[in-house]
């Protein structure tokens, strides 16, 4: 799965995959226009624990980003925009898959003995199990709000048929409005 590889070992815990000196690493200003959000926001994520807090770095030294971390916040924001996520649901989801990215490199080892390897897996089930939770609520919140838009749209739909049946002739007049005191205005 290409989430899983993108996600996997050192990128999934939030973790530089190459020093940031090198030549390829990007400054926040760079980074921010690269995913569409603004500087202000990637601090905000780093101080929150979504991403990694800004590496060590000499007095008066812009912080570098690897592209490992460029691709921790395009799944930070990304899933906080298909989701609609709080920072906290984020978090959680994030957690889970950094677990379960630690699962897999266990797995790969080939010294894992069968009862180990079951432990492991069994584990990454409670992980993927979390994830889907959070995702199955957000999408019944979303089946919900979809099925309310669309009551309404049947209703204005409704409403607009009446009119035209009423402009057309289908209808009796509506009766005349009537004033407080009695009359027709």
């Amino acid at each position: 799965m290409v989430r899983e590889d993108r996600l996997s070992g050192r990128i999934a815990s939030g973790k530089p995959s190459r020093p940031a000196s090198d030549a390829r690493a990007l400054r926040i200003g760079d980074v921010a226009r690269l995913v569409g959000t603004t500087p202000r926001t990637i601090r905000y994520y780093e101080e929150v624990g979504l991403l990694p807090e800004a590496s060590a770095r000499p007095s008066g030294r812009h912080r570098l980003y690897s592209e490992a971390e460029v691709e921790r916040l395009r799944e930070v924001m990304r899933l906080k925009d298909l989701l609609g996520v709080s920072l906290e649901e984020l978090r959680t989801l994030l957690a889970a898959e950094e677990a379960r990215a630690e699962v897999r490199a266990q797995l790969r080892r080939e010294d894992v003995d069968p009862a180990r390897r079951r432990e492991l897996l069994r584990e990454a089930l409670g992980h993927l199990d979390r994830q889907l939770d959070l995702v199955r609520r957000r999408a019944a919140e979303l089946g919900k709000l979809e099925r309310e838009l669309s009551d309404t749209r049947k209703r204005v739909r409704r409403k607009i048929r009446e009119l035209d049946a009423h402009a057309q002739g289908s209808f009796p007049p509506a009766p005349p409005l009537q004033r407080a005191g009695g009359s027709a205005p």
